[in-house]
């Protein structure tokens, strides 16, 4: 028998078939129900379901296949069946059949292994790759898709001991972002078991040192790291989906950052990772991308919404057989379609209630407040569920309030609860400290919140996540070590990235044994660190940028799953000075809560000066002073002096309150330990009525009894 001519319902028979019932259409997804496990899954336009069982996570072929009689397992839309005896660690798939028509937006095929969409636990061989099986069906390599990715039912029967979420004000908050494997992968990290969850919780006493309140990990929804077709030039070396962002599995916590000791330890052990994060004060906030799937466009996989209900969970052109693509990955999902959200919802609900998360950050953001044409709508309902949902009402909401469509909602970015990435804070300082002219009256908006931004909408300073480098772009050395980007190593001819990095290398692109150079780069990465440090807003900090990691020029390494991405902790001890500068600034700003007010100064607050002691000319002057009275709380008074010209500028300082006298607190040109003085430390001035500030330098002076 040839193998096109195989029966749909082939099964291996190494053990006796379970029995089954009617089940339930609700809840969505499996779940363990009296003795058994319950299967719901939606798809309307479906003609036919089975579900397919295994004998164990290594098997291609199912032992048992069940078609599920649409007079008993079917309800509206929900397609259900309970598995009689059932329980933890079965393993499942599905396989569905409806109308083959791309030009309606149909693209059913009975032959693919679909992937449960609400599956909380994905199991496959370490190494899958479902590059070859096109959504073309000429192009299939067999008759059907080997069984590679499965479902996988879990429990919930995890100790959480004590666990609550932790409720950190926004105020509190210093973000940490970090990518799990990469953070201790390299040979440096001296973690037991490194680039996993269980080798995060080695680095808890390092963040809780550093200062770090969160930490927000980039995507760990399953996906696939071997989808990718591109190759390193330099070596030869296919390259990997090293960042995440293509997620297939939304309710599941990748694999590959298990131990794999047993099938589903992934789940139990991301929960350890949260608990013991938890109990170091740290709260867990997850990258997550509701914008498009693993899937692509009409050329790519079909491994589960697409051959569940294409035409419900994409955006598709007038053409249907064709995808919008607003992400920039192929496609676009559906969100505003009211299935669509609900499986949003249920799925950010799960995160929170069973997986202890405190908060998300939604990559391209804006792509959810487009309606089921792709059009930004004013009130996009599926944001302010999120926002008004009971469940997700404590939780923290973070916005990249853009997307690759065009759209560009900073500071416009519907709903009082979400704060966003501040692209503009990014741009205007690094700018600023470049030296760019013109810059010192936005400076001076972004070190005071951003009001121009937020205020309009009724927002507040911490609806503004402050950021100057990210996982996307350069690494804090590289901003001041590269004029350009160097992406060759991604395959594509430096072509991919941005080129509007607002960098700068003084004088030698990359490293130098220039010793005036490397002075200057430290100093101008303590003035972006410092920046962010005392400016109104929630800071972000990017995983290794407080010791100097460096990508070598690339500032586009999602598919760099080697030393380019790997935090090297050798460069801890190499770059002391830095880390203890960044550890320094941190405890600084919470030992003044003027800066971490969560709202706008008033004008009362806040007195801006020249170095001539008179208001700026912001357009034309660069080197600004700001006097912080603390008029809200009555605590110390604060004095920056910011001078991002390449010489010297003396200030006029402003008189120090009554009885008080200023003191230097901060200085970015001193070395330790008078770049972050410790508490009861400092530069005392004593009749100074002036102050000479090095050229690129910010100094921070703080008002003491005299």
């Amino acid at each position: 028998m040839k193998s096109a001519e195989r029966p749909l319902d082939i099964v291996s028979t190494k053990r006796p078939p379970f029995s089954y019932g009617a089940g339930s259409p609700l809840p969505h997804g499996v779940h363990l129900h009296k003795g058994g496990v319950n299967f719901a899954l939606f798809s309307r336009h479906a003609v036919k379901v089975w579900l397919l069982l295994f004998e164990d996570i290594n098997a291609v072929e199912p032992f048992q296949v069940i078609e599920l009689d649409p007079r008993q397992h079917k309800t509206g839309d929900m397609w259900h069946i309970v598995v009689e005896g059932a329980g933890r660690g079965l393993v499942y798939a599905y396989r569905v059949d409806g109308p083959v028509a791309p030009e309606r937006g149909h693209r059913f095929d009975s032959r693919r292994i679909l992937i449960d969409p609400y599956a909380t636990a994905l199991t496959s061989p370490p190494h899958w790759d479902f590059m070859g099986f096109s959504a073309n069906q000429d192009h299939s390599p067999d008759w059907r898709q080997p069984a590679l990715v499965k479902g996988l039912v879990t429990a919930n029967g995890f100790d959480w001991e004590d666990d609550r979420p932790l409720y950190h004000p926004w105020s509190d908050l210093v973000i940490y972002e970090t990518h799990v494997r990469g953070l201790t992968i390299h040979p440096s990290s001296g973690t037991r078991l490194a680039g996993s969850y269980l080798g995060v919780i080695d680095k808890i006493p390092y963040l809780k040192q550093l200062g770090v309140t969160a930490v927000e990990f980039m995507p760990l929804q399953e996906f696939n790291p071997h989808e990718t077709t591109l190759v390193n030039p330099e070596t030869g070396q296919r390259l990997s989906n090293y960042w995440g962002y293509n997620t297939i599995g939304f309710f599941a916590p990748y694999e590959g950052y298990g131990t794999r000791l047993y099938p589903g330890c992934q789940v139990d052990e991301f929960k350890t990772m949260v608990k013991a994060l938890h109990k170091a004060g740290i709260e867990v906030l997850l990258d997550v991308v509701f914008n498009h799937t693993a899937e692509g466009d009409e050329t790519g996989p079909t491994l589960s919404f697409r051959g569940l209900d294409n035409s419900i969970y994409y955006i598709l052109e007038e053409d249907k057989r064709r995808y919008k693509n607003y992400s920039g990955c192929g496609n676009t999902i559906n969100c505003n379609h009211p299935v669509v959200r609900n499986f949003i919802l249920d799925c950010l609900r799960y995160w929170v209630v069973e997986m202890h998360v405190d908060g998300f950050r939604f990559d391209l953001a804006s792509i959810l407040g487009r309606d089921r044409n792709g059009n930004l709508i004013p009130n996009p309902p599926l944001l302010e569920q999120i926002a008004e949902d009971p469940i997700l009402r404590d939780v923290k909401l973070i916005a990249e309030a853009w997307d690759a469509g065009g759209a560009y909602l900073v500071g416009r970015f519907p709903g009082e609860r979400w704060s966003e990435w501040n692209g503009l804070y990014r741009d205007d300082v690094r700018r600023y400290w470049r030296g760019d002219s013109g810059l010192a009256g936005a400076f001076a908006s972004r070190l005071c919140g951003s009001a121009d931004i937020y205020e309009h909408s009724g927002k507040a300073p911490v609806n503004s996540i402050n950021f100057v480098t990210c996982h996307d772009g350069f690494t804090l050395n590289d901003l001041v070590s590269y004029s350009h980007k160097h992406n060759l190593a991604n395959g594509e001819g430096n072509r991919d990235g941005s080129d509007g990095n607002f960098s700068a290398n003084y004088g030698v692109e990359g490293p130098t044994d220039d010793a005036h150079i490397n002075r200057l780069r430290l100093r101008q990465m303590k003035n972006f660190m410092a920046t962010l440090l005392v400016s109104r807003g929630v800071p972000m900090i990017l995983g290794g940028d407080e010791f100097c990691r460096t990508q070598h020029g690339n500032n586009n390494a999602y598919c760099q799953d080697n030393a380019i991405s790997w935090f090297d902790w050798s460069l801890a001890d190499q770059n002391q000075e830095f880390l203890e500068f960044v550890k320094n600034m941190i405890a600084f700003r919470r030992r003044h809560p003027v800066l971490t007010s969560e709202r706008f100064y008033k004008p009362e607050d806040v007195s801006w000066f020249n170095p001539s002691g008179w208001m700026p000319d912001w357009h034309t002057e660069s080197a600004i002073g700001c006097h912080i009275h603390a008029a809200e709380t009555g605590e110390r008074q604060l004095c920056l002096l910011s001078n991002p010209l390449p010489h010297a500028v003396s200030f006029l300082l402003p008189r120090a309150p009554g009885g008080c006298r200023w003191t230097k607190k901060v200085d970015t040109s001193a070395g330790p330990p008078f770049d972050v003085c410790q508490p009861g430390h400092g530069i005392p001035l004593h009749h100074e009525s002036s102050l000479l500030v090095r050229d690129r330098s910010l100094v921070v002076l703080v008002a003491e009894r005299g």
